[in-house]
């Protein structure tokens, strides 16, 4: 079977924990970016599709099947089921791989699948009734530091210095406001509650130099930390060959995969690996790579990888518009996001036929998720 192809990918605007999308649970979230994604995708065909799962990635909400409550709020009906998936903050591009898997595998029905957090309504979770932040990513025996702690530590065992940390942080928001303004966000943004942009784009650019180090002699700050936020994200996957062209809906092929382990000390290299390892299974190398999304949980974090993929920091390839230190860090739908922008960069923005793109994230706990797409015309 050919591959599986993206035909639709929408995004709603994320929104800062405890701002405008504070009020809304998962579903809420959920439920508008499926129905717009459906709506693309069975609007260009012409034809209703029989989906037959929605797989979404979530991290930190209250349980219960979030995919399942979320295909009953966007009105797909009892006979649809729903699948949660959780690697952390590659959960959204997790979701996606799974989904794909399942059609290359035979099922020739089309799936949704995405991401999506809700850290505001995030519940507080305890044992023996105290309370905790976040469950162990690793057992006892092995380092399992915070992510802000994991990400000064490779700082520091990378050499990396505050000021290229702060240049990467302004750059990315210098791209997403250029973006902004470009309307460059329009087409794969679904409104919510009242919200259009994302919300952190260029809050924290000009702060940068004043900013407090979060640890004594570190090197990160707010600044270079991404702002946790609420949003979601989801893509239609239908199974590659004619009837995709023909019905004409240009996507994005998945070519390429690779989930990875590395050590859980320094969680935020992960996301290397992972690249190298799927563009090794797609007998591609980093060149051959037209555009990058690599989600940008902390800017030393993103900028260890791009060392380690051997890619320069101010590389117009890698998130052109902006990562998540300027849009936001919705745990669970961040990695989808990085599908919808890959989407909106080359499927929407007319790249060639052939056209490579990849998408990653690094993961607590030590893991990398990376995937390679290939524009299908």
């Amino acid at each position: 079977m050919a591959d599986p192809v993206i035909v639709a990918a929408r995004r709603t605007p994320i929104g800062t924990r405890g701002r405008a999308l504070a009020g809304l649970r998962v579903e809420e979230l959920a439920a508008p970016v499926i129905r717009a994604v459906l709506e693309d995708a069975g609007g260009s065909s012409g034809s209703s599709l029989e989906i037959a799962d929605v797989v979404l990635g979530n991290c930190m909400g209250p349980g219960g099947n979030p995919a399942r409550v979320a295909a009953l709020a966007a009105g797909l009906g009892a006979e649809v089921p729903g699948a949660t998936v959780d690697r952390q903050c590659g959960s959204g591009l997790a979701a996606v791989l799974d989904a794909a898997t399942a059609i290359r595998a035979g099922d020739p029905r089309p799936r949704v699948a995405g991401g999506v957090e809700s850290a505001s309504t995030a519940p507080v979770r305890s044992v023996d009734g105290i309370p905790y932040d976040r469950a162990a990513f690793a057992p006892d025996g092995w380092p399992d530091p915070d992510m802000t702690r994991a990400a000064e530590d490779l700082a520091r065992h990378d050499g990396i210095p505050r000021a290229r940390q702060d240049a990467h942080a302004a750059r990315s928001h210098a791209r997403a406001r250029a973006a902004l303004v470009a309307g460059r966000f329009a087409d794969e943004l679904v409104p919510l509650a009242g919200m259009t942009a994302d919300d952190a784009i260029g809050g924290a650019e000009r702060l940068l130099p004043r900013l407090p180090a979060l640890f004594p002699d570190g090197t990160l700050t707010a600044g270079t930390s991404t702002r946790i936020g609420d949003g979601a994200a989801a893509v239609v996957a239908v199974p590659g060959g004619p009837s995709v062209t023909s019905g004409g809906l240009p996507g994005l092929a998945i070519r390429a995969h690779a989930v990875v382990g590395c050590d859980p000390a320094l969680p935020g290299i992960g996301a290397a690996p992972a690249v190298l390892a799927a563009l090794e299974r797609a007998g591609l190398g980093t060149d051959d790579v037209a555009a990058f999304e690599i989600v940008e949980a902390f800017a030393a974090q993103s900028l260890a990888v791009l060392d380690r993929l051997g890619i320069a920091d101010d590389d117009a390839r890698v998130c052109a518009d902006g990562g998540a230190l300027a849009l936001g860090h919705p745990w669970g739908a961040s990695g989808a996001v990085s599908i919808v922008r890959l989407f909106s960069r080359l499927v929407r923005g007319g790249a060639p036929a052939g056209t490579i793109g990849v998408a990653a994230a690094s993961v607590g706990g030590g893991l990398g998720v990376a995937a390679v797409l290939e524009v299908v015309r």
